[in-house]
């Protein structure tokens, strides 16, 4: 699969790069990874990346915004989105075809030309090593290249501590470290919090919930952000932090936004991406995401977490 979509990208002379909606750093990294290599690879073909931009990651790229005929007679690539409807920019069905890389469970098999890898740690991996694959038949990476994927492999395996990290992803980030960017900027960039954000932090970890089985659960609503002066996708950064309490063994975040409530689930253990297909969400066995659109269904979704809980 890796030689077709290679020679897919050396057939098209325009190439569109998309990525999933509420984009995380592996989101961008693979998505303009990509793009860098094929620029440095192709400069004669015209490479773009689009999506919605999350304004907390500007540090790592800024996208473009394209008209519609920009699509006609075009490869679509879409990285790191395991479903349609995650697709950030529905135009990505305009282009002549359209390839997935993706690492999540193949749920959702869209695309004319499908590689995904559930054993990868993330999407960047998987362009490092399509990068890897074709060296020999043209592909070049950059300074700027290697500075993303190293991102998006860092913010999806949560500095290297997640189950999905590997022998190989060490062998992979060992390899970009060498290249000509600051790790100490990228890692600020990522990691550092404004003060509103370390109170609510703070609030958080006072006032979390636990459930019989060891399933806890967190409650963002929007009198709760507004308080704190946060945005809801600044809220979505904390939602790693219960998993440091002792004997918790899997726990959901329920933030609100304009239009649904946003549900954030992590485990140490039970599988629950299962949880949040019944939701229309998905994910990894051990992080995940879905939506609802009311406060009572919160009760739903922690009994299910529960039961996950007790099962496992």
């Amino acid at each position: 699969m890796k030689q077709k979509i290679l020679e897919a990208i050396q057939k098209y002379e325009k190439i569109i790069i998309h990525r999933h909606v509420r984009p995380d750093p592996d989101a961008y990294g693979s998505q303009g990874g990509l793009a860098e290599i094929l620029r440095a690879s192709y400069p004669e073909k015209t490479i773009y990346t689009v999506g919605q931009e999350e304004r907390t990651l500007n540090f790592l790229r800024r996208l473009d915004h394209i008209p519609d005929n920009a699509y006609e007679g075009a490869l679509v690539i879409v990285c790191d989105t395991a479903n349609k409807e995650r697709i950030c920019d529905s135009r990505y069905t305009l282009g002549e075809l359209l390839v997935k890389i993706d690492h999540h469970p193949n749920e959702d098999p869209y695309g004319d030309l499908i590689w995904v890898d559930t054993t990868a740690s993330s999407v960047s991996e998987m362009i490092y090593e399509f990068y890897l694959f074709g060296k020999e038949q043209g592909l070049k990476i950059s300074d700027e290249a290697a500075r993303l994927l190293y991102a998006g492999i860092v913010g999806d395996t949560g500095r290297f501590l997640y189950p999905s990290t590997t022998e190989k992803t060490f062998m992979y980030a060992g390899d970009l470290i060498h290249f000509n960017f600051s790790r100490t900027e990228l890692y600020d960039k990522m990691y550092e919090l404004p003060p509103n954000l370390v109170k609510l932090n703070g609030y958080v970890l006072q006032n979390f919930e636990v459930l019989p089985g060891g399933a806890a659960f967190m409650i963002m609503n929007q009198e709760l952000l507004q308080t704190f002066s946060v945005v809801p996708s600044e809220a979505s950064l904390l939602v790693s932090n219960l998993g440091d309490v002792a004997g918790i063994k899997a726990w959901a975040y329920f933030i609100e936004e304009d239009d649904q409530i946003r549900v954030r689930l992590r485990s140490k253990g039970p599988i629950i991406n299962k949880i949040a297909q019944k939701y229309k969400g998905g994910g990894h066995p051990l992080a995940a995401g879905a939506s609802i659109y009311s406060w009572d269904e919160v009760e739903q979704v922690m009994q299910d977490l529960v039961t996950a809980c007790n099962h496992y």
